[in-house]
């Protein structure tokens, strides 16, 4: 059976439209046409139903479709592995990076990369949400995300990498910065910023400091870029919740200062490693997830307290 027929098929499923899987395709409409065709010739009974303008799935079509995907996907890791095999070590990855990890990892990352000639990295940041489906798409090769925004599923590798401690940084000279046993009610009392929390982290607020902790009342700047958080932090009266590793570089200068809040929070930041399941890695994977549980065991002992 042609594998290409089978991906034409996927693709008009997908689409709907003889016009738009062509496109998809790069292929003319009367190329998938003639493809359609041949495969129904193959297997002996109709795949698709034109009704006018719409073309719907046959119970055979539905069936193929669906055994197509995987045998489709089946094909594309074997050829990725004999060119793996081939390529003499030399490899690509692509990365996604949830905000913590960016903060942490991607100069360090690309550093890295800019040394090694057999390993090109391609690292992007963005929302947790957003990358799983980019890594089910094989847009990614792999991701480093906090585990608590990732939903478990059967199709996806997570890897325990290590915990971080989290908690409250203000720049030297706020009010806060020389008080000792400072409270919530005081903290609250300035912007807090911060990067998207879990639902996990969020009901952790709440039961040690009650409803006031509520990330959703009490964080006024939100945004996945760490840096820029932590760059407003130093600049103004704002508070910046989140991972002390992120912050290292103010508090080892002295431009950024823990809050001694009581009761000292009890939060840590439980990053991830995360692949697709059964795809095949590239050679450059296993650097690449090494380099990371350093990069992230460095950064936990740096800040230990």
């Amino acid at each position: 059976m042609n594998i290409k027929h089978l991906e034409h098929l996927i693709g008009l499923a997908d689409t709907g439209s003889f016009s738009r899987a062509a496109e998809k395709l790069f292929i003319t409409q009367s190329a998938l046409s003639r493809s359609i065709q041949n495969l129904e010739d193959e297997l002996g009974g109709k795949v698709l139903d034109r009704i006018g303008k719409r073309n719907e799935l046959t119970p055979l079509g539905l069936d193929v479709v669906a055994r197509a995907r995987h045998i489709v996907r089946d094909a594309a890791e074997l050829k990725q592995s004999a060119q793996l095999l081939q390529g003499g070590g030399r490899s690509a990855i692509s990365v996604g990076l949830g905000s913590g990890p960016a903060a942490l990892l991607l100069v360090p990352l690309l550093k890295l990369a800019a040394q090694t000639p057999l390993m090109h990295v391609s690292a992007t940041q963005g929302p947790v949400e957003l990358m799983v489906q980019q890594l089910r798409s094989r847009q990614l090769d792999a991701m480093v995300v906090d585990m608590r925004r990732v939903v478990p599923s059967t199709d996806l590798n997570i890897e325990s990498l290590a915990e971080l401690r989290a908690g409250f940084v203000v720049r030297a000279g706020h009010p806060l910065a020389s008080k000792k046993k400072v409270c919530l009610a005081e903290i609250v009392n300035f912007p807090v910023a911060s990067t998207p929390l879990s639902d996990e982290v969020t009901r952790l607020l709440i039961d040690q400091y009650g409803q006031q902790a509520n990330p959703a009342e009490m964080v006024s700047l939100r945004s996945d870029d760490v840096m820029s958080l932590i760059s407003t932090v130093a600049q103004t009266d704002a508070v910046f919740l989140g991972v002390m590793a992120a912050a290292s570089e103010g508090l080892e200068s002295q431009r950024l200062v823990e809050i001694d809040l009581k009761p000292k929070l009890i939060a840590n930041a439980r990053f991830a490693f995360v692949t697709l399941a059964g795809r095949t890695e590239a050679p450059a994977m296993a650097h690449f997830r090494q380099f990371v549980s350093k990069q992230l065991n460095l950064k936990k002992t740096s800040v230990q307290s």
